[in-house]
């Protein structure tokens, strides 16, 4: 069972890493399939973003065969995808557009295979021979707060709470991505140990590389009610990039070639 879940989680990271690629690059195909109007460059960055981490997380899991982290990214799954199956059923209802209808559906799949992970997964022990350090795990704390709060905002709808231009419905599916974040920091909090907390680290460290590059060069052109707030995000860019890369490329005790418990 677990060689076959290896070989299917790696195929869904090729997948994942693919949509990256596409919606980064904002090919055609990619762009037909998002079903949402409105949609800016910046947010089809964005969107990259989500599955870069995405695809580096269940990356992570796969090729460490680590699978008891893999609950942490089902729940991240169920907490975006459920939610916003229905808003896209909504959506599809209202304006009679049989292709939101479809995302609607292809959500309510992928919130139930997020499901199957979690009863799955959670079941199968962490290893804790090494240990998460304090900072990184008070940095957790601080994201889950951080994501909770801007969720929120987001989900009920509040102007000019991400710095750039995104609709009422992509406000909704914006904050649903945040909040599936923000559990999925809750898990490695929960079920504590460095190979699941890296997962999370691994999953920052590519959403960050695909933001920073966008986000720096945007600095100069955004306009001063969006600038404060390009700021702060991009701060929090550079901030949980350069702990990804010190934990998990320069720290001793954390880094990945390091096999020898921490503690």
């Amino acid at each position: 069972m677990a060689k076959v879940m290896r070989y299917a989680l790696l195929f869904i990271c090729a997948i994942q890493f693919l949509l990256a690629v596409a919606f980064f690059m904002q090919l055609p195909f990619a762009v037909s399939l998002w079903p949402f109007p409105g949609t800016t460059p910046l947010t089809f960055i964005f969107i990259s973003s989500i599955f870069a981490a995405a695809a580096a997380s269940t990356l992570w899991a796969a090729a460490t065969e680590n699978y008891g982290a893999l609950a942490g990214i089902g729940l991240d799954y169920l907490a975006i995808l459920l939610p916003v199956s229905i808003l896209s059923f909504q959506l599809g209802a209202s304006s009679g557009n049989s292709q939101m209808t479809g995302y609607g559906i292809a959500c309510v799949f992928g919130a139930l295979f997020g499901l199957g992970l979690v009863l799955w997964s959670s079941r199968i022990p962490i290893d804790r021979t090494r240990h998460v350090p304090n900072f990184v795990r008070w940095s957790f704390v601080i994201f889950i707060v951080a994501l909770l709060i801007v969720s929120t905002r987001l989900i009920l709808k509040a102007p000019n709470v991400i710095p750039w231009t995104i609709t009422p419905e992509l406000s909704v599916v914006i904050g649903w991505m945040f909040f599936g974040a923000a559990l999925y920091f809750v898990y490695a909090l929960l079920r504590p140990g460095w190979l699941n907390a890296a997962g999370q680290l691994a999953g920052f460290l590519a959403y960050d590389v695909v933001l920073i590059v966008p986000f720096l060069t945007r600095l100069p052109t955004t306009s001063p009610e969006n600038l404060p707030g390009l700021i702060i995000y991009t701060g929090v860019v550079i901030y949980s990039g350069l702990l990804a890369i010190y934990y998990l490329f320069i720290h001793r005790a954390t880094r990945l070639w390091n096999k020898a418990p921490s503690g």
